[in-house]
């Protein structure tokens, strides 16, 4: 998502950008996954798509299936019930817990919110993919899911609670009140930027309706916010200097914005370089509510946010997408996909992409220095991604591409396989922006 506080030129949030000034802003802050429910199912569950598999919207063969060079593995829609959600790690030390909008991890039977560890789940509009306007004044329900929020806190504010507000904006179809679009067209964007721009700018006066009531109620004392986004923007705006949007795996598609306010707690106007992801959450929250059994993937961040210690304690950091997803990215890979097959590791200021392509096909670590595979990165001094480093670098290269083949293994992270006469890639039945 853009935001001021990030450096963008055209999007207005002066209620996200006051935030940052009062927090922690993490800068090097990461989704779990390239697009919405894998990362949604990673914060969820506090794990590595691996392990839970959700790996995509629908379908991870989404695009030409005559231009898949392997049978990309099948994806889960939905969180499997066995495992234990933040909601439920919460619930069980004392929390009230509630989702407002957007779930996006299947909702029937065991697989719906109240069924994993949520009290209430108020969506807010019949699905995510309802191309049908709301009313005018809020099409998006951007402000509908904000009061419900704010009645599920007011009910709960004698004992500890777990608001969930996860808006449908910014996601398509935009959608914004009258009077924000008018406010954009009058700066000159055109239709497409200033439907968009008013949605952000609709999403960040939620934040600051939400800030005056934890402010007011006086619960903000005892309150730890956290601002963030599920996945990289769009094509309608450009990342730049960032490579890549939503979908891919460059930093374009997976870097978010990442704002953790508590007032008296959180040094106010605190940057924090070190890199984080969202499975964090999980041990993060468990860990202010006193519970530090839950072993997940992610780290506890309280020592960072409080000033206690200033990066963590892990090393490295990881993805995992096995499949394919159409609609190529600005400044891409690839002409036809936004992401092949791909695993990827960040490891202190360097990053490392494997294809799996070219790996399984064309040779493996015995061709390395000629197959493609394998892109290399310092993201501390070339965040954008332009200069590959496989070649100059050899040692930063094998280092990073063993602690990820040594992750995949670990994991059990699951292979896409050779493309036979019996076993071909099936067209997905989901395509677009998701």
């Amino acid at each position: 998502m853009d935001c001021g506080f990030n450096g963008s030129k055209v999007m207005e949030t002066p209620n996200i950008d006051a935030l940052s000034k009062k927090g922690m802003v993490f800068n090097n802050a990461y989704a779990g996954a390239g697009n919405c429910a894998p990362s949604r199912a990673s914060l969820i569950s506090g794990r590595y798509s691996p392990t839970h598999g959700v790996y995509a919207v629908g379908s991870t063969t989404r695009g030409p299936v005559d231009l898949m060079k392997l049978v990309p593995v099948r994806n889960t829609i939905s969180l499997n019930p066995s495992f234990k959600t933040i909601a439920e790690g919460l619930k069980g030390n004392g929390y009230a817990t509630a989702i407002f909008g957007k779930w996006h991890l299947a909702d029937s039977g065991d697989t719906r919110p109240e069924a994993q560890g949520f009290d209430l789940y108020f969506e807010g509009r019949k699905k995510q993919s309802d191309k049908k306007s709301n009313t005018e004044n809020d099409p998006k329900g951007v402000f509908s899911l904000t009061n419900e929020a704010i009645k599920f806190m007011q009910a709960n504010k004698e004992k500890p609670f777990f608001t969930y507000l996860a808006h449908h904006a910014i996601h398509s179809k935009l959608e914004a009140r009258p009077q924000s679009i008018e406010k954009f067209r009058k700066r000159g964007l055109n239709e497409k930027m200033a439907i968009y721009a008013a949605c952000t700018y609709d999403l960040d006066a939620s934040v600051g309706v939400i800030l005056d009531y934890l402010r007011k109620s006086g619960l903000d004392k005892n309150t730890l916010v956290i601002f963030t986004s599920d996945n990289g923007a769009t094509q309608l705006s450009s990342q730049e200097p960032l490579r890549g949007n939503k979908g891919c795996y460059y930093e374009g598609g997976i870097r978010e914005p990442f704002v953790a306010y508590w007032p008296d707690r959180i040094k106010p106007g605190t940057v924090n370089s070190t890199p984080i992801i969202n499975l964090d959450f999980y041990p993060t929250f468990m860990a202010l509510a006193g519970d530090k059994k839950f072993k997940g993937d992610g780290e506890d961040l309280m020592p960072l946010l409080l000033g206690q210690r200033s990066t963590t304690i892990r090393k490295s950091i990881y993805w995992y997408f096995p499949g394919y997803l159409d609609n190529p990215v600005i400044r891409g890979r690839d002409k036809v996909f936004r992401s092949r097959p791909v695993a990827v590791i960040r490891k202190g200021d360097f990053k490392l992409h494997l294809y799996l392509e070219e790996w399984i096909l064309d040779g493996g670590k015995d061709r390395i220095n000629d197959n493609n595979s394998v892109e290399l990165y310092n993201i501390r001094t070339d965040e954008g991604e332009h200069n590959n480093l496989t070649s100059s670098n050899v040692a930063k290269r094998n280092e990073l591409l063993n602690d990820l083949l040594n992750w995949m293994e670990k994991t059990k992270a699951p292979l896409p396989t050779k493309i036979t006469a019996t076993n071909k890639p099936v067209q997905g039945n989901v395509s677009g922006e998701n």
